[in-house]
């Protein structure tokens, strides 16, 4: 006899079984994976924010925009996940599969990575 890992309920099943239902391996997986911090929480919140701004503006894969459009609707330079520097001198800021490069007179070339 095992008991479940959330509600603490014995069962019976599977030997490598750990939860009773799927609503406790849910809630237990919930749990682990919620952000621990408001300050992840955040951080969590502006990535996400600039992600779905980046995807919007470019839908086609790669387009232009200018920095005004970007701070309109909240784009917040500060929060990327990785940057790129290319062979050629470039830098792009991405925000997981989504990238900008700043270009002259506030431009932004916005591209997406092939995953």
């Amino acid at each position: 006899m095992k008991t479940c890992l959330e509600c603490g309920e014995p069962f019976v099943g599977r030997e490598d079984k750990k939860f009773c239902s799927d609503g406790c391996r849910n809630a237990y997986n919930n749990k682990i994976n919620k952000d621990s911090t408001n300050y992840m929480r955040n951080i969590n919140n502006k990535l996400r924010k600039n992600y779905r701004i980046l995807s919007e503006l470019n839908s086609d894969g790669k387009t232009t925009t200018t920095k005004t459009k970007l701070m309109s609707r909240g784009f917040d330079f500060e929060f990327f996940t990785n940057i790129l520097n290319t062979k050629s001198g470039n830098t792009y800021y991405f925000l997981y599969n989504q990238g900008y490069m700043a270009l002259e007179n506030d431009y932004y070339v916005l591209v997406k990575k092939d995953i």
